[in-house]
């Protein structure tokens, strides 16, 4: 498995491949080898920052002469003309390596701006809000580290950090008890100590999940706000509790006054739209 650093390595790799192919042709043809200059990361539209930590990563892959001097740090409040950081060094590096920081911003500033607007709607209860699977292939790790800028909470990053017995995992293993069953048997077999989570359609699924027991939070899929009151109180604290699916800005509050643990959101990764950014010389 790969560390965080080895994988935000490998999408910098791709990313620039990507985007320099066998030379930036613009760049130089009209900019000289020597020529150096600063540009300055300049905010157009008002939101959270994310994404200065990884923007200085991309910098110094690229040039490791690059000088990034940061006025805003990551999880601030930002408002249009606000001057996050300055770089200087070669002309040429800062060309070539804008757009892809700028992308890697953008993205994460937006995740960073939604997430902080679902976590002020549950001001002054306990419930957090979780993030998903639901993300750009390749770009998970930075997506879900601007879920966190933005004050929420991550769910599992992977397929492997954590049990989620979903519908399909259920109605394919023959039904709650024996998902359950084969799920602590597996993890026994290879001495993993893993969470379980168990994803529940009904109250009559919860009942059964209930009777079985051997897991650690259960989700409560597509219930009403009135029937998530009633899961909750027929759990009664004996697990942890997560509610999921179809669950926006207008709703998440009507959710976590039913005492939910999480609400989880997929909207705050697949289809958030990235905050207004620039990289202008000066």
């Amino acid at each position: 498995m790969y560390s965080v650093d080895e994988l935000e390595d490998r999408l910098f790799d791709l990313a620039f491949a990507e985007d320099i192919g066998d030379g930036d042709h613009t760049t130089l043809c009209c900019i000289p080898e020597t020529a150096v200059g600063k540009s300055k990361l300049l905010v157009k539209e008002a939101g959270i920052l994310a994404g200065v930590d990884i923007a200085r990563k991309v910098f110094h892959k690229f040039d490791p002469e690059l000088k990034m001097e940061v006025f805003i740090e990551d999880g601030s409040v930002v408002k249009p003309g606000d001057v996050a950081f300055i770089v200087s060094g070669k002309i040429r590096s800062l060309l070539q390596t804008e757009r892809l920081m700028l992308n890697i911003m953008q993205r994460m500033s937006g995740i960073a701006t939604m997430t902080h607007r679902y976590m002020e709607q549950l001001k002054g209860t306990k419930t957090r809000v979780l993030d998903t699977r639901k993300t750009t292939p390749g770009m998970r790790i930075l997506e879900k580290e601007a879920v966190k800028i933005g004050g929420g909470t991550n769910h599992r990053i992977g397929l492997f950090d954590m049990i989620l017995l979903k519908d399909n995992h259920v109605d394919f293993a023959g039904g709650i008890s024996q998902a359950i069953e084969r799920c602590h048997q597996y993890l026994e077999e290879r001495n993993l100590n893993l969470k379980i989570e168990i994803e529940v359609r009904s109250i009559d699924e919860l009942q059964q999940v209930l009777n079985k027991g051997g897991v650690d939070r259960i989700m409560l899929d597509n219930f009403t706000p009135e029937l998530t009151r009633k899961a909750v109180e027929m759990i009664g604290g004996r697990y942890e509790t997560e509610s999921s699916g179809g669950i926006t800005l207008e709703t998440i509050r009507n959710y976590a006054e039913c005492g939910v643990d999480f609400v989880s959101v997929g909207a705050l990764t697949h289809s958030v739209k990235g905050l207004d950014l620039s990289f202008k010389a000066c």
